[in-house]
């Protein structure tokens, strides 16, 4: 994935979570970086202190388009929110991202000739009846439950991707996203990591869902941006869908006590009801990834654990967050009119 001098890589939803990873991995390799954000659930403290002389940002709603001033070489499409409490505080905007978001960057990946990652998920699994699950399995899940619109949305944005690589050409590299948790994740995102960490900084009980028996695979960030930027620069014939996950499997309950553990916290564990359509089991097959890519994870559960741990005891001691204008390397937020060319 060579950029050219005049060029540009686009990290659409680039103050989020994964995107803020991701601009700073890229920025680290010389790239310049555009990242466009709406700061719904992004936050500009994600982006504090990268160079201004790699990164512009653009305050802007994907869905509303935007007019790129400068060619494009490659674009990675991470515009949604990822966590349930997120994306169902507002379905209809959050179904709208995943299918208008991606056509509209497809519409540029095509005009630019540039590469696109789309960030897919394995909520296209739904609750799974294939375990672990691979790439060709298609997956269980509800159409018409309370996480459909995001489920659904990224199931449907896979097509359109696909559709433009057979009928268009597009080079394309569809990666569906497994747990993933470090630096940088939202305090109060709803998932599991950010919720047990929170809480037992906070001296409050850790909010345990189910009987604590379901399942998750867990990778640490640096991990999974890793595979994201070889994905990104593998063979073009290598579109995926590729797993992107750690295949080591925890229940619940024990990522709880090993919190726990390494907070030194004395919280007790709360029980509440499993939320509709909340997979029992979850973990990808990665043979794909090792095979084409040379990846497998290396960030053992404790240490990722105890990094991520040391972020958010910062974030909680109640720093304020500079205003945009004043954050080192960005300046005042850019607005982008027109629509995506």
């Amino acid at each position: 994935m060579a950029e050219s001098a005049s060029g540009t890589i686009l990290v659409a939803g680039g103050a989020g979570f994964l995107g803020a990873n991701l601009c700073r991995r890229l920025i680290a390799e010389g790239h310049h970086v555009t990242c466009l954000d709406s700061f719904q659930t992004g936050h500009w403290s994600n982006l504090h202190g990268l160079p201004p002389e790699q990164l512009t940002v653009i305050r802007r709603d994907l869905n509303d388009g935007f007019r790129p001033s400068r060619p494009v070489d490659a674009i990675y499409n991470l515009a949604c929110a990822a966590s349930p409490d997120h994306y169902q505080a507002d379905p209809i905007h959050t179904l709208f991202t995943s299918l208008r978001g991606a056509a509209l960057l497809l519409d540029l990946a095509k005009r630019h000739r540039a590469r696109i990652f789309q960030s897919s998920t394995s909520e296209v699994y739904g609750d799974p009846q294939v375990h672990p699950q691979p790439e060709s399995y298609h997956g269980w899940v509800n159409p018409v439950g309370p996480r459909a619109c995001y489920d659904e949305g990224k199931r449907c944005a896979e097509t359109l991707f696909f559709d433009a690589h057979r009928s268009h050409g597009t080079e394309i590299k569809v990666g569906r996203i497994f747990n993933t948790y470090g630096p940088l994740m939202h305090p109060d995102d709803g998932r599991v990591v950010s919720n047990f960490i929170c809480q037992a900084l906070r001296n409050q009980p850790l909010t345990l869902y189910g009987d604590g028996s379901q399942t998750r695979s867990f990778c640490y960030v640096d991990d999974l941006i890793d595979l994201m930027v070889r994905f990104m620069a593998s063979d073009a014939e290598l579109t995926g869908p590729l797993n992107m996950g750690n295949p080591d499997e925890w229940t619940v309950a024990e990522v709880a006590e090993l919190i726990r553990e390494l907070t030194g916290s004395r919280s007790p564990i709360i029980r509440r009801p499993l939320p509709v359509d909340d997979p029992v089991r979850r973990c990808p097959e990665i043979t794909l990834a090792r095979s084409r890519l040379d990846w497998a994870p290396t960030t053992p559960l404790r240490t990722g654990l105890a990094a991520t741990i040391a972020y958010f005891e910062q974030r909680l001691r109640g720093r304020a967050v500079p205003p945009a204008e004043s954050i080192t390397g960005l300046g005042a937020p850019a607005a982008a009119g027109g629509g995506a060319q």
